[in-house]
């Protein structure tokens, strides 16, 4: 039995370009070196793309949108601007429209902020992950130490709305003082949002095949976290989800949509999507390479990509597995309206996780403990079908 489903309240837009000056060795996003970009190509390409998924969310109003990558601060401002004036032609958006742009610190790129700005974008996703030279150096980025703090400066001056900045910890040769000190010298800006990840030797990447010498080992790695997510408490910068620390009214709303298993369309190469329909939960993909995205997207054909329904006995999992994320947690009553299913499906493993400390509930809210957080995955494959 598939149980009749509504749209979920929230809508949101992400949009994938996909290339980067140089392909960091630990990243296994959906990113492509290049040294040109068909940047006119491409936006038609996307435009193509969402013009032929209007008719499964007809109707529906954006509350954000995400340009991710890849690095889209590499694609010229006017792009981004004619690209932001024809989503809004074809979405309605609600008030207060939040519109990320990621971008790293190379100086073509950080120039442009103050257009990227002037072009709707709201909010500003930087990729740092470090301030240190030294690292920056093993961890294969191509900007310094310098072009890090500049691209802050700049992005603090074009005024955006919010931005955020990304660190990642546990790196090659990096021990607990020299984390602190990394954060801090995030800190001294007062970002009004910081993520911070642990560096994780992913499939299929040049670290995972060749990993960099002396990185810290787990329990290290472990001790710095929870001294690096106190410093973040302590400045001002409360955790609200697994890596992401906000000031109050600075959390990524895009993100925050994610975690709540709410809906959002995907176009470009690579980009994925999750659309609730009353037959069921429909998850797309499109295809990763550029050339052939472009080439299907720009093609007579119907559909681009694939398109898979949510099996009913795996929602909780997907549910679960984003939803548990957030530190507050989600209220009981969001379960049956994402999922279209009843809270007794669970009650059985909610109730072995709590006897566990995994998680708590308080009033009508679940939400995960600190050791819940800690052991994150674990919490989460206790919902696997």
């Amino acid at each position: 039995m598939n149980p009749t489903l509504k749209p979920s309240s929230s809508f949101s837009l992400y949009v994938h370009l996909p290339w980067c000056k140089v392909k960091c060795p630990y990243c296994d996003f959906n990113s492509h070196a290049a040294n040109s970009i068909p940047a006119e190509r491409y936006l038609s390409a996307l435009l193509a793309d969402l013009d032929r998924e209007l008719p499964r969310i007809w109707g529906r109003r954006v509350q954000t949108i995400f340009i991710g990558g890849g690095t889209p601060s590499l694609f010229p401002p006017e792009i981004i601007d004619r690209l932001l004036s024809e989503i809004r032609a074809r979405l309605r958006p609600l008030p207060g429209l939040e519109v990320t742009l990621e971008a790293n610190p190379g100086a073509i790129e950080a120039a442009s902020f103050r257009a990227f700005r002037e072009a709707g974008v709201t909010r500003l996703s930087l990729g740092i992950q470090s301030f240190n030279d030294v690292f920056l150096q093993r961890l294969g980025r191509i900007h310094d130490a310098a072009a890090a703090h500049r691209a802050v400066e700049l992005a603090i001056a074009a005024e955006f709305e919010s931005y955020n900045l990304d660190l990642i910890f546990a790196l090659p040769g990096q021990d607990l003082a020299a984390a602190r000190s990394d954060l801090q010298t995030a800190l001294d800006y007062a970002p009004p949002h910081l993520s911070l990840y642990q560096l994780t030797l992913e499939e299929g990447t040049p670290f995972a095949s060749h990993p960099p010498a002396n990185l810290p080992d787990n329990d290290q790695a472990a001790d710095m976290e929870n001294a690096l997510r106190q410093q973040l408490q302590e400045a001002g910068l409360p955790r609200y989800e697994i890596s992401a620390h906000a000031l109050p009214g600075q959390r990524c709303q895009h993100n925050r949509n994610y975690w709540l298993y709410g809906d959002y369309l995907g176009i470009g190469a690579g980009a994925h999507g999750k659309i609730t329909l009353p037959e069921g939960i429909w998850r797309s993909r499109k295809p990763s390479r550029p050339e052939s995205y472009m080439a299907d997207a720009l093609s007579d054909a119907d559909a681009i990509g694939d398109y898979k329904p949510v099996l009913v006995a795996d929602r909780p999992f997907e549910f679960m597995l984003n939803a548990l994320r957030l530190t507050s947690g989600f209220p009981m009553g969001l379960f049956p309206e994402r999922t279209g299913l009843s809270w007794p499906m669970i009650q059985l493993q909610i109730r072995q996780a709590a006897r566990d400390g995994l998680v708590e509930i308080k009033g009508e809210t679940l939400r995960p403990t600190a050791l819940g957080l800690n052991f994150y995955n674990d919490l989460c494959a206790r919902f696997v079908p």
